[in-house]
């Protein structure tokens, strides 16, 4: 099993800056990608990010050019960085191993970002 656990959300003004931090345990070695989904209330799940071991990336088009995935596989920690926010970035944010748009291996439980106009 792989464990996961989100934190540094919360809540800043439109325009600002945040950086989402995902520490994995366990079975990690059966890990190949990494990647954020974001669900606002009322609307449905979005892969935002998703970054392979080989440190290929992929981006939603919403948040393309402002929002940065990484991975320290040292530090069994993924990176969300977050720029430029927008009020309709406003979503709890999840932490996945093997992320599709349909599919996760695991999931942590989420940390709300809140951005206010």
């Amino acid at each position: 099993q792989v464990q996961l656990e989100e934190s540094g959300g919360g809540e800043v003004q439109a325009g600002g800056s945040l950086r989402l931090s995902c520490t994995f345990s366990g079975n990690i070695f059966s890990i190949n990608a990494m990647g954020w989904y974001r669900q606002a209330p009322g609307k449905q799940r979005e892969l935002v990010a998703r970054i392979t071991s080989g440190g290929s990336t992929n981006y939603a088009d919403s948040v393309k050019g402002r929002f940065s995935i990484s991975r320290d596989d040292a530090e069994n920690t993924a990176y969300l960085q977050m720029n430029s926010l927008k009020p309709e970035d406003t979503a709890e944010y999840y932490c996945a191993a093997d992320p599709t748009d349909t599919y996760f291996l695991a999931r942590g439980r989420g940390t709300q970002v809140i951005v206010s106009s």
